[in-house]
């Protein structure tokens, strides 16, 4: 009864006209980032963050969501018409979108992906709406020790769960939690690492590390891979809705992705891209129409577009609930949220439910936005890949650096954020992820806050992580994981030594 009432009261709250615009702005903002190949849904909320400064807390948070999942949409259509993938999630769509769309037909694996993302969408909010006050209750009794604790699992479960080698993940934390140390200390007032340039002070702000890294850096790896944007595919619209048959075959699978989408999504360190693989790999085995996949099943379109969307909404459950992101884009959530005095964690429910009800019920809504906008403005899509490169990316430049700009007016920080940007580029060259070092940077300042309140109350003795039941279930579960990394990475190793050993005549 309290999560109807809950939901209820947030769903006025997102029925306010400005947060009904908000929430429109930012879904039409976030497909039409997404897009476009190879930028992503992280990049389009570091693009976009700039421009909430100037919102209400609720406001800003609802336009940031619908940028992420709108993004996360949007990623389908570029991975069906073109096979090239959006955002990494929708490399996934790819496998059966693409065969489709060269088959004629685009339009209904358009349709099915607009269907499926919607059906995904609305399960992973039940699934946070059901959940997250829980989960919020549970850690009302977590203390300093838990919070570093768990901060302390967070980063290392985003960063042994990475796509590249675990290692690498884990130095690029490293990287993230020096470099959240810049700037004043809060307790000593000790300037620590700003080699006495006064701009420095203040520490790197979270939307220089992030529309560098990911803005920037999105957009450099992207022109040296795509010379044009030419579409060879167009759509046969006589052919745009599913047939009857085609919609049974659908209905199962969306229910199945957005079950498990809903489940790895609320996992810190797992995200889209493992739910989308993990629910294709799935159905892929128990499908009737298992023979097809990989040449065009509508099933394939589905499934995976609904583990993603799911994955998207569910996310939020660690990021509000304990304030641990499970993503970078999740990651620059948090620092929205901090950036307004909001503190990401179980005191949030209570201290701000409307914003949390609020954003819940916004989900509704951006779905909903979604399938309407969307079904209707697939043919402008089309017609956005088909602008080339060389005019698209210089003009998203511009934008970066002027919201960049915007910030302090200080054309120090446009230098930097251009100098993470090349650093963006180069971990992408040496297949560093840039995704945990973002992590890293977010969370490094909380955790060391929580580990020197701990000390501080058990005066000066460590042992107390491991005495108290939960930070020492929590650590134990992260030494499991980083010897899982470590294991992995020598794994790994060992099997490209083989391989390079046995190709040699």
């Amino acid at each position: 009864m309290e999560i109807l009432t809950g939901f209820g009261n947030g769903l006025l709250v997102a029925l306010q006209p400005e947060n009904l615009l908000y929430c429109f702005i930012g879904v039409f903002l976030g497909t039409f980032i997404g897009v476009l190949p190879g930028i992503g849904s992280l990049a389009a909320i570091s693009m976009i963050l700039p421009l909430t400064f100037y919102l209400e807390p609720t406001s800003a948070l609802v336009m940031i969501a619908g940028v992420y999942y709108g993004a996360e949409y949007g990623g389908s259509i570029a991975s069906i018409l073109m096979n090239i993938p959006g955002t990494p999630s929708s490399s996934i769509t790819c496998i059966d979108g693409y065969p489709m769309a060269r088959e004629g037909r685009a339009g209904v694996a358009l349709f099915a992906s607009a269907i499926a993302s919607f059906g995904g969408g609305i399960m992973g909010m039940i699934v946070m709406a059901v959940l997250a006050p829980s989960l919020a209750e549970l850690a009302l009794n977590f203390g300093p020790t838990e919070y570093f604790a768990v901060i302390l699992l967070g980063l290392v479960a985003a960063s042994a769960v990475s796509n590249g080698n675990p290692l690498k993940g884990i130095a690029m934390v490293v990287v993230g939690l020096m470099l959240g140390t810049v700037g004043v200390d809060i307790t000593t007032g000790a300037e620590r690492f700003t080699m006495g340039i006064p701009e420095m002070r203040d520490g790197v702000h979270l939307v220089i590390v992030a529309m560098g890294l990911f803005g920037v850096g999105e957009l450099i790896v992207s022109i040296r891979a795509n010379a044009t944007g030419a579409h060879q595919n167009e759509i046969d619209y006589s052919q745009f809705y599913p047939t009857q048959q085609e919609w049974k075959a659908i209905f199962a699978p969306i229910m199945r992705g957005s079950g498990i989408g809903s489940f790895f999504g609320a996992l810190p360190g797992t995200g889209q891209t493992v739910a989308s693989a993990v629910a294709y790999a799935v159905e892929k085995k128990i499908s009737p129409n298992r023979a097809n996949f990989g040449k065009g099943a509508i099933e394939g379109v589905a499934v995976p577009e609904a583990a993603n969307n799911s994955a998207t909404q569910t996310a939020f459950i660690p990021t509000l609930t304990l304030g641990v992101p499970g993503s970078a884009s999740m990651a620059l959530v948090i620092g929205a949220l901090m950036m307004y005095g909001i503190v990401p964690g179980p005191r949030l429910l209570v201290e701000h439910a409307d914003l949390f009800w609020g954003l819940v019920a916004s989900f509704l809504i951006g779905n909903v936005l979604l399938l309407i906008l969307n079904i209707p403005l697939i043919g402008l899509w089309v017609r956005l890949l088909k602008i080339p490169y060389r005019y698209m990316y210089p003009t998203i430049i511009v934008l970066i650096c002027v919201g960049v700009y915007s910030i302090n007016n200080n054309v120090f920080d446009v230098w930097l954020t251009l100098a993470f940007g090349w650093v963006g580029y180069l971990m992408r060259l040496f297949r560093f992820e840039p995704a945990p070092f973002l992590i890293g940077f977010v969370l490094g300042p909380m955790m060391e806050e929580q580990l020197r309140r701990a000390m501080l109350l058990s005066r000066g003795d460590a042992t107390v992580f491991l005495t108290r039941p939960i930070s020492g279930t929590l650590i134990a579960i992260t030494v499991l994981l980083l010897t899982y990394a470590i294991y992995s990475s020598v794994k790994q190793r060992r099997a490209q030594n083989k391989a390079q050993i046995a190709s040699e005549p």
